[in-house]
């Protein structure tokens, strides 16, 4: 099968490649040319198969996707009825790149060579602009040329797809990222005089939300309430999920529900969006009375909250009158315990990722609520608290669990300090989104924890 070339020179090893490879010559009088498929495949230093099509009709019919590099005279007539959809007769300079226009447009995933005299320069240098992976001079072509120009094409044909689709992943990834941005909550905590802190770290690879999800509102008759919550699993479909846990919470508290009755109501949100049967979410909820000094408590699967009241060692709230998870059971109910706050506290909510770290390389043993309270009570002797104190409780998790951890972590404090309310006026700051992995606290001081 001809194609032009003029003479054969031999190839050195560097230049030789294996694989087969398939060469489609788009021209209108291929029999005029002196190029072989022996010599072809002797200068690529592998086996070439030449197709040859007379027109755009016939070179539709021949693309297919074993195809690796198409060949294309710029000189090939276009008529009406070779063009296809969107290219007519065509006449004058400006339009003699229309054969090449309408290749790209039916083989948008194909090397494209293009074929022109030597005199023409600026139009094979607009065959490149256009889209070509590279021009050939007509008069100045033989086998070894062609065959280093069908590799050169072919590679960079998918350098250019590969940059392509980096480029659109990356586009995905940030549409993405102010996606999850946008799902993360915004604490309504105006007028309360509570300070709040937050941290959030997903355990999936280069994702901004995980199963874990919390919330924190005020209603109006001035009870704050609280919520941490961890569905079971760690993909893009649990942090989903717990999305539209967390907005349920919201507009549910928001409409004067609380306790048993908010968690039934969760829990019938949980079984008509999850995936399976086998999806379940635990929960914490507090509600924190108006005045500040006592709260109410409830448990669904969840680890109790840690209190540190001011000048005293930080403790576990009562865990014992918890429900289960919801999604186990479908009559469950989850009991409402009344605690005592007091005058200066702190509260920190956490998911289990905290706590289930292991403590050092090559054991199984984790952390647990006993060695979190540890660690909680040993940074608040070195005088941490608020912000820092979450920040460094996060990080030494992470430090004796010898690398990052798997699960997700979520963290949230919040505190009451009555000589800062009476300085404030009784206002708190305003409430403000926390960020993905460092939420920053409501006002410049800190809670006593």
């Amino acid at each position: 099968m001809p194609v032009p070339v003029p003479q054969q020179r031999s190839v050195p090893a560097a230049e030789t490649s294996h694989g087969d490879l398939t060469l489609l010559v788009i021209e209108d009088d291929p029999a005029g040319t002196t190029i072989t498929v022996p010599e072809l495949s002797a200068a690529a230093g592998t086996r070439v198969r030449v197709r040859t099509a007379r027109n755009l009709t016939e070179a539709a019919r021949l693309l297919t996707d074993d195809v690796d590099c198409i060949l294309l005279d710029l000189a090939l007539p276009v008529a009406g009825s070779d063009s296809g959809p969107g290219v007519g007769p065509v006449s004058g300079r400006a339009d003699e790149l229309a054969a090449l226009t309408h290749v790209l447009r039916i083989a948008p995933l194909h090397a494209v060579l293009a074929l022109t005299a030597e005199d023409d320069t600026e139009l094979a240098a607009e065959a490149v602009r256009v889209g070509a992976q590279d021009y050939l001079f007509r008069g100045e072509l033989d086998a070894r040329v062609l065959s280093r120009a069908i590799r050169y094409a072919v590679e960079r044909k998918r350098a250019d797809m590969a940059q392509h689709q980096l480029t659109e992943s990356r586009l995905r990834a940030q549409e993405n990222a102010r996606l999850e941005r946008g799902l993360l909550p915004t604490p309504l905590l105006d007028g309360s005089g509570l300070s709040f802190a937050a941290r959030y770290r997903p355990g999936r690879s280069r994702a901004l939300l995980g199963g874990d999800f919390y919330d924190v509102v005020r209603t109006p008759d001035g009870t704050v309430h609280a919520m941490i919550g961890d569905v079971c699993g760690h993909g893009p479909d649990e942090a989903a999920l717990g999305v539209e846990l967390r907005i349920a919470w919201r507009a549910l508290t928001l409409a004067g529900l609380c306790g048993d009755e908010l968690l039934s109501t969760l829990q019938q949100v949980l079984e008509h969006e999850r995936q399976s049967e086998e999806i379940f979410a635990t929960l914490c909820t507090v509600d924190i009375a108006p005045d500040g000094r006592r709260a109410g408590l409830c448990l669904a699967g969840h680890p109790a909250p840690l209190l540190a009241r001011h000048g005293r060692p930080a403790r576990l709230l009562p865990y014992e009158d918890g429900g289960p998870a919801l999604g186990l059971l479908p009559r469950a109910r989850w009991p409402r315990r009344q605690v005592e706050l007091g005058g200066a506290w702190s509260l920190m909510m956490y998911t289990d990722g905290l706590i289930e770290g292991r403590v050092g390389t090559g054991t199984s043993e984790r952390l647990g609520q006993d060695g979190m309270v540890a660690m909680v009570n040993g940074r608040l002797a070195e005088g941490l608290a608020g912000e820092e104190l979450l920040e460094a409780a996060v990080a030494e998790v992470r430090e004796l669990n010898g690398g990052e951890l798997t699960d997700d972590v979520a963290v949230l404090l919040l505190g009451r300090d009555p000589e800062r309310i009476r300085r404030g006026g009784g206002s708190a700051p305003r409430s403000r989104p926390a960020s993905p992995v460092v939420a920053r606290p409501l006002g410049v001081q800190r809670p006593p924890l």
